[in-house]
């Protein structure tokens, strides 16, 4: 496990759908010394973004000896690009005093618990129901029909994992289910 004293590490693990995105928006308004981990991406930058703010810009073989050389305390290929998170980045934020958030899948938060242990802070949030995370995905409209078929298949797992974690917290509306978030933020990071 790493060495890590002062900064204070805090995971948001959701399905698609879930307003996860949202919320994480607004702890960083309401916690404006709680940072966003910079991951590394194959991805090519889209406008307007900076390497090493937005993403650290890797190429694909570079990536892949990362992988073997254990740089990464979780990666995943996504849409044929490659994203990880860096150990180094890591510790180097928390050594400094920084706290970290971190919007990751159940595998990211399992990695993230393996090699952290009780110094990362999981929070699950889930839907009211599949049936409202439906009409959410939907009602966004930015998705064709085997998209929200798929995010619903892998919600449907992921939330059975709710409970495997430090909190979980149902986003049923989303000014109550923030004012619960920021009391367990508030907790973890001791303010």
């Amino acid at each position: 496990m790493a060495d890590i004293e002062r900064g204070k590490i805090v995971v948001i693990v959701a399905p698609s759908g879930t307003g996860k995105s949202s919320l994480i928006s607004r702890l960083k308004v309401d916690f404006p010394g709680l940072v966003e981990s910079v991951s590394h991406t194959t991805r090519p930058p889209r406008e307007g973004e900076v390497d090493g703010t937005h993403y650290f810009f890797t190429e694909v073989e570079s990536f892949k000896q990362m992988i073997e050389m254990g740089v990464f305390i979780e990666w995943a290929e996504v849409h044929s690009n490659y994203y990880g998170t860096s150990k180094e980045f890591i510790d180097m934020a928390l050594k400094k005093g920084q706290s970290l958030i971190f919007d990751l899948d159940v595998q990211g938060a399992d990695s993230f618990k393996d090699y952290f242990g009780k110094k990362a802070n999981i929070i699950f949030i889930a839907p009211p129901s599949l049936e409202d995370l439906e009409k959410r995905l939907r009602g966004r409209a930015t998705d064709k029909d085997e998209v929200i078929k798929r995010r619903l298949n892998n919600a449907e797992k992921e939330i059975l994992r709710k409970n495997d974690y430090d909190y979980c917290l149902v986003n049923d509306e989303f000014e109550s289910s923030y004012a619960r978030l920021k009391e367990i933020v508030g907790k973890v990071l001791g303010v």
